[in-house]
């Protein structure tokens, strides 16, 4: 087993969180990751594969983009600010 490491080495050698190591195993983005049990035997020689998250911004407040912001007190009820 020399030729394989952990979750916990592949994510200290990558920078990642062993979740995020674990994420990828599981999607099949790492060629040659097996799962024994509950653990995944990963390749030394395994590249990192992309990050295919959005680091652009555009979803950035995404919930609130239909939504118009109360910035004034108009609809406080219960009496005069």
């Amino acid at each position: 087993m020399d030729e394989y490491l952990t979750i916990k080495e592949i994510a200290e050698k990558w920078e990642l969180t062993p979740r995020m190591v674990q994420k990828m195993c599981a999607d099949g983005r790492i060629p040659g990751a097996s799962k024994f049990g509950r653990d995944w035997a990963i390749p030394k020689d395994a590249e990192k594969p992309l990050d295919g998250r959005k680091t652009t911004g555009a979803y950035v407040n995404w919930r609130r983009k239909g939504k118009k912001e109360n910035t004034n007190n108009e609809n406080i009820q219960g009496g005069n600010v």
